[in-house]
Order: structure tokens, then sequence, then C-alpha cells
């Protein structure tokens, strides 16, 4: 069956242009227009035929936009050095993760607060789908499709959360947030193994175990709209680690490697956060973990 993802360079491409866009609006745009437009081109490319609109979309959306790349920005090779750090706001501040304030729920801008803090999540979690497609090169173009599903859905709940913020009175950037995400994406960005180990499989994985508590708040601040949506987040993101899972795996065996002894060398070269109890069982076994990985947790928790 042949696909638009047989030239994953183009995709490629057009991801690196989409992870550059400053604006959130505009690049979850740029996003959908990509996933559509690979639908597109899958449905209606005759077979063996050149694929040469997979870029238009993208290109139109952002300029319609106001953010106006050129073709002379996109990755027509891989970079000598590769820039490390996304387009994105100059809002919400970024601050160390111990200055920021808890507040109670129960006050609208403790709830507000607390639905900007996964929407500065997921924000980062589109930019991490997209940095996975462009910057890795020489992986099967399953990975690429992958992650551009990836990249599709973490917009999706973007939008979900930003517009629900303005529902409170609040936008995006009205909250300091912390770039712990991105810090682990910087220091996996020359091995992809390690990127898997360690986003998808780790800090990405941390948000399963934190669904059902950042649920349980806001269900009982009477929160229904911001409930739901985390429900909506769970559900596929036990798909995105699952995703994470499937890859590190197949780059283990490439490599020769043991999953297990791997992923405990990594995260200790790669400085990973130590994780902490209470931990989603049901959603990792879901999300693919094995019975000696979930026994590892609780090891690492002690």
């Amino acid at each position: 069956m042949n696909s638009a993802l047989e030239t994953p360079q183009i995709l490629r491409n057009s991801a690196y242009l989409a992870w550059l866009a400053p604006d959130p609006i505009v690049k979850c745009q740029m996003v959908q227009a990509l996933r559509a437009d690979i639908e597109e081109a899958d449905r209606l490319r005759p077979a063996g035929g050149a694929l040469t609109a997979t870029t238009t979309a993208v290109f139109s959306t952002a300029q319609e936009t106001g953010f106006n790349p050129t073709r002379e920005t996109t990755l027509l090779a891989p970079l000598a050095t590769p820039p490390n750090q996304p387009g994105r706001p100059a809002r919400p501040e970024l601050v160390d993760p111990s200055s920021l304030s808890s507040r109670s729920v129960n006050t609208p801008e403790g709830l507000a607060a607390l639905i900007h803090a996964v929407a500065h999540i997921e924000f980062n979690a589109i930019n991490l789908a997209l940095d996975a497609i462009w910057r890795f090169t020489d992986m099967p173009q399953a990975f690429y499709a992958d992650w551009l599903k990836v990249s599709q859905e973490e917009a999706t709940h973007f939008t979900l959360l930003t517009e629900h913020l303005q529902s409170l009175g609040f936008t995006y950037g009205d909250f300091a947030a912390h770039d712990g995400l991105w810090e682990m994406a910087y220091r996996t960005a020359d091995d992809v193994l390690a990127r898997m180990a360690l986003v998808p499989r780790t800090l990405e994985a941390r948000g399963l175990d934190a669904c059902p508590a950042v649920r349980h708040k806001l269900s009982s601040a009477g929160d229904r709209v911001g409930a739901t949506i985390i429900d909506r987040i769970l559900k596929d993101e036990i798909g995105h680690v699952a995703i994470g899972n499937h890859w590190y795996r197949w780059l283990c065996n490439a490599r020769n490697v043991d999953p297990i002894q791997t992923y405990r060398t990594l995260s200790k070269t790669h400085r990973a956060p130590k994780l902490k109890a209470p931990f989603n069982i049901e959603a990792r076994r879901a999300a693919g973990f094995d019975q000696q990985e979930l026994d590892d947790l609780y090891d690492k928790a002690m």
C-alpha cells in the first residue's frame, strides 16, 4: 500500500516548520493541516505517483495566520547544529519548579492555574512529538506516522484546555510555568533511543500517574468540563506512551541491547527524575509496561 509517508523527508520538513512556529494557535493549526494533508494525499495520490502537495497546507496555514516561513527555512538536509529550542510565545514566564506556588482549586485563580499547568504540558508535548519527527533520521516510516498522530492529538488537547481556560477568564501565558519536559528533550537530542526511553516512557508516563489526582481536583471543584478533558487526555496519553514503548523496544532490538538494563543506564546517564508513587498501574499496563518494569517502579521509588 502506497503512502505519503514513503517520503518521510517531506513530512520531516513540514514538522520542522510547525516546530518553529512561536504562536501556539498557529502551531496547532499547522499540525492539524499537516495531518489532514497527509491523509488527503494518501487517499488521492495514484499508486506510485509523486507527492508534491504535502507541505502546501502547512505553508498556507502558517502564512494566513501571520507566521511567514520561507521554503529556505525547510529542513532540506540534517542540520550541522540543530536548534535546541522550539518556537514558543514570550509568555508564560518559565521559572524553576520550586518557584511555582500551590493554589487552591476552590478559587477561580487556583482552578485556572491548574488548567494552565496541564495546557503547558500539552504545548510542550506538541513540540516533543514534532521534534521526534524532524530530528531523528533513518527511522521506519511508521515511526514518523506515529509521532505525527501524537502531535495532532496533543494539539487537540492543548486547544481544548486553552478554550476552557478562556471560558474561566484567563489565557495561556497568564501563569508562570516550568520547562522540565523540554530539559529532558535537550539532554536526549542526539540519541533516539534515549529520547524514547526518557520522554514518553518516563516523563509522559508520569502524566498517566498524575491524571487521576488532577481529575479528582477538578471534579471536586465542580469543574465537569475540565474533568472530561482530563478523561480524554488520559485515554490518548496511554496510546502515546504505548508508542514510546514500542519504539524503545524496537530500537533496543535493533541495537541488540537489553531493554531493562538499558533503561536503568540511560536513566542514570541522563539524570532522569526519580519517580514517585502513587502509580497508575492499570494505565501503565495498558500502555505496554511489563511486570518487571512495573516492579522496578516501586524499587526506584523506595
